[in-house]
């Protein structure tokens, strides 16, 4: 296996990645609300792109602090949301954690790891995100795209995003931690893609291991 050359694959994948739309949690961080990137993560996991930003818009519309939301219906959360995956237990949760943010935060989410942590329902994704993009704060946010294709690459060997998480603290450059993620996720999402990726017409392949490739377009 080749000696994966990360610092070459960041700089291509940082002119490259201008092709392509902004992830929605970077539309969203657009607006410099850390509450706005942490509901938007949470109705972002496993539901299409499109959907979160759409559905994030329609509730912010309603609600965009966590003293407004905490005050809304789940029942009126729930449609606001829909068709994100899992909405209805979402809804409950974005409230429980929003009230939460009111009581114990003074409605402030928290910029560490640790104290997001303590949110019932934010995994440690999802705290990454939150302090990556919404703060800008050191932090190696790993969801599928981005434990997929450091698999794929060979630059880590893990079963699991958690796994590549900590493998990624251990060995990537510190100054690329914030960039990281959006440049796999927007790679995973229009090149790489779980199924068949289009390494035909991708500019990063011969530095690229091909990890479990077995069709490819």
């Amino acid at each position: 296996m080749k000696k994966v050359q990360i610092e070459k694959i960041i700089e291509i994948l940082g002119k490259e990645i201008k092709k392509f739309k902004l992830t929605t949690l970077n539309s969203i961080a657009l607006k410099n609300d850390p509450f706005k990137v942490l509901i938007s993560c949470l109705l972002s996991l496993r539901t299409k792109d499109a959907v979160t930003l759409e559905a994030s818009y329609r509730l912010f519309e309603a609600a965009d602090t966590p003293e407004k939301l905490s005050k809304l219906p789940v029942e009126r959360i729930k449609k606001l949301i829909y068709p994100v995956g899992f909405y209805i237990t979402k809804a409950q949760r974005i409230k429980d954690i929003s009230e939460v943010l009111v009581e114990k935060y003074h409605s402030k989410v928290p910029d560490t790891i640790d104290e997001l942590l303590k949110l019932h329902g934010v995994g440690r994704k999802t705290a990454n995100i939150v302090v990556t993009i919404a703060y800008k704060k050191h932090g190696v946010a790993v969801d599928t795209h981005v434990h997929r294709i450091s698999n794929r690459l060979g630059y880590v060997k893990t079963k699991t995003p958690e796994q590549t998480e900590f493998a990624l603290r251990a060995k990537l450059p510190r100054k690329y931690w914030l960039v990281y993620n959006d440049l796999l996720v927007t790679w995973g999402q229009n090149v790489c893609a779980p199924v068949s990726p289009k390494c035909s017409i991708c500019t990063i392949r011969e530095y690229c291991n091909r990890v479990g490739v077995k069709v490819s377009r």
